[in-house]
């Protein structure tokens, strides 16, 4: 099991609360450099994880690749840390996974963790090859047992994620040029054009606090979407009509989104969206290096974090 933490020393701790240590477990934490020595209270207060630290915030899939390097299990559980247990049900992904060997991935059910915990994701639809859009199926609706049934989904839910090492030692790493969204997205294509599946099991369920890290409309977040939708269909040409998803992507959503935020006076999700565009097209060419130098320069200058 791999969680990141970044400033998240609450929730962090009580994922883990939630998980019952066995002598076939194995538990990672990735600290990304969280401030308050984050990573030395969780190593203290629970001496079965594994932390492992960062001396920077490297992003989302940076995070999951270290700890996918050092960890020794068979199967790898990717979760979010603002996520709890309520039935701890692993083996069923687990079940899921070998029911199959072109099964590469498998994710529970998630709901939200508010509420009556509706429904966040039961598999995904496909992205629009033109708007890059998509639905999670079931979204917000009450869990009634509508979606109880397993089916083949196109893409996995960054939040929770169960994957074969093997099918990893195959694809490849999680892509690290986005840093932060639409990662396990690129993801997903890579596994599926290396012919696994992705499946989705409801016999298993996490529960979600959703967006703790950077919060819903914060500029940070309304840089990476705005630059990392341009970032997949640059690097999955064969998945999108190219030409026509630039002109949706830059000529509507970016200009109404600059927009509303000069209306709205929100001028700090102005300049995210406008630098989200120009530093795509300074790596025009997409290098994770460049990515990640961009990547750096942002948290430690323009938004602080």
């Amino acid at each position: 099991i791999i969680t990141i933490n970044y400033n998240g020393l609450e929730d962090t701790c009580a994922l883990i609360e939630t998980i019952p240590f066995n002598e076939n477990m194995e538990v990672i934490v990735v600290d990304n450099a969280s401030k308050n020595q984050e990573a030395d209270t969780i190593a203290q207060r629970y001496p079965r994880v594994k932390v492992i630290k960062s001396d920077q915030n490297i992003g989302f899939a940076s995070g999951n690749n270290l700890g996918i390097l050092a960890a020794q299990g068979k199967y790898l559980f990717l979760i979010n840390n603002d996520t709890v247990f309520m039935k701890f049900n692993i083996q069923a992904l687990i079940a899921r996974l070998e029911s199959s060997p072109n099964i590469g991935i498998a994710c529970p059910k998630i709901r939200f963790a508010w509420d009556n915990n509706p429904i966040q994701y039961t598999g995904y639809s496909k992205l629009s090859r033109i708007t890059v859009r998509n639905h999670a199926i079931g979204f917000n609706e009450e869990d009634h047992g509508q979606y109880d049934t397993a089916h083949p989904t196109p893409y996995a839910h960054g939040a929770a994620m169960l994957i074969k090492r093997d099918a990893i030692a195959k694809v490849g790493l999680m892509p690290d040029s986005y840093f932060l969204y639409y990662e396990e997205i690129d993801w997903s294509m890579m596994f599926s054009r290396a012919g696994f599946q992705i499946w989705y099991e409801p016999k298993c369920t996490i529960y979600h606090k959703e967006s703790q890290s950077t919060g819903q409309n914060s500029p940070l977040r309304t840089y990476y979407l705005t630059r990392n939708r341009l970032l997949l269909v640059q690097r999955n040409p064969l998945e999108f009509n190219k030409i026509l998803a630039y002109l949706y992507l830059i000529g509507f959503v970016a200009l109404r989104d600059i927009a509303k935020y000069s209306f709205s006076a929100r001028f700090d999700s102005l300049g995210a969206t406008l630098r989200a565009l120009k530093d795509f097209f300074l790596c025009a060419q997409p290098k994770a290096a460049c990515y990640q130098q961009d990547a750096r320069t942002i948290n430690n200058k323009l938004y602080n974090i």
